[in-house]
């Protein structure tokens, strides 16, 4: 019935992105949204922040290595602000232009919560950097996972296994705590765009509710055949 429904719903591409802390499993969820999209014969295109395009993979590798933090909070913003002009340019916008559905890894939320919220760069720096890189893109739909911060810590752990922390795995709990709480005061700010998904739970528990909410965003609306959640 999902999947019907979206071969039923108008054809243009859409922007999502997806947002939480270290270990509350974007990248998974991503993955699991882009095969059920591509089973519907939508084209997908999976990208990240930083990073996503040759350029912007260079600063991820200086930002996540700590290069950023030596040179102070600003300058690490100016770093992502650089990182995501070149993503933007050259990834997301052609692939939107061409009706291609977007999913992203972190977007300007990031920046918001992260470098804005927590990290106390000047709101004014954080605004001019986003008008200067995105101008008036705007994602259709941010999906925020939320878990509780020594839960994601834990998933991180796991997940890097022998390897160092990167700069934001190594800070301490009370700077995690503030990002989640960030990132729910930006969900409750805009509620039109930004849905927050518990994602303390399973995989496939929390892939359903992710699916949901894409599927009530865009395609339950635009079929008059389609009333629920399958």
């Amino acid at each position: 019935m999902a999947d019907e429904a979206i071969r039923r719903a108008p054809g243009r591409g859409r922007f999502i992105t997806f947002e939480g802390g270290e270990g509350s499993g974007k990248s998974t969820q991503i993955k699991r949204v882009a095969e059920r999209l591509e089973a519907a014969h939508l084209h997908t295109v999976v990208t990240r922040e930083p990073g996503g395009s040759p350029g912007a993979e260079i600063i991820r590798h200086l930002v996540l290595s700590g290069m950023g933090k030596l040179l102070g909070a600003e300058a690490e913003t100016l770093l992502f602000a650089a990182a995501r002009d070149d993503h933007v340019r050259s990834v997301i916008l052609p692939a939107l232009a061409q009706g291609t559905w977007v999913l992203c890894d972190r977007f300007y939320d990031s920046t918001r919560a992260y470098q804005s919220r927590v990290g106390h760069v000047a709101p004014a720096l954080v605004n001019a950097m986003t008008r200067v890189t995105i101008g008036d893109l705007k994602p259709d739909l941010t999906i925020i996972l939320d878990v509780p911060v020594e839960v994601g810590l834990v998933r991180a752990a796991a997940r890097r296994g022998s390897g160092a922390p990167d700069r934001f795995e190594s800070e301490d709990v009370k700077f995690h705590q503030a990002l989640r709480d960030a990132y729910r005061e930006i969900a409750t700010a805009e509620p039109e765009r930004c849905v927050v998904i518990d994602a303390n739970a399973d995989v496939n528990t929390v892939a359903t509710k992710v699916w949901t909410a894409l599927r009530d965003r865009f395609f339950v609306n635009a079929s008059n055949s389609v009333s629920s959640p399958a």
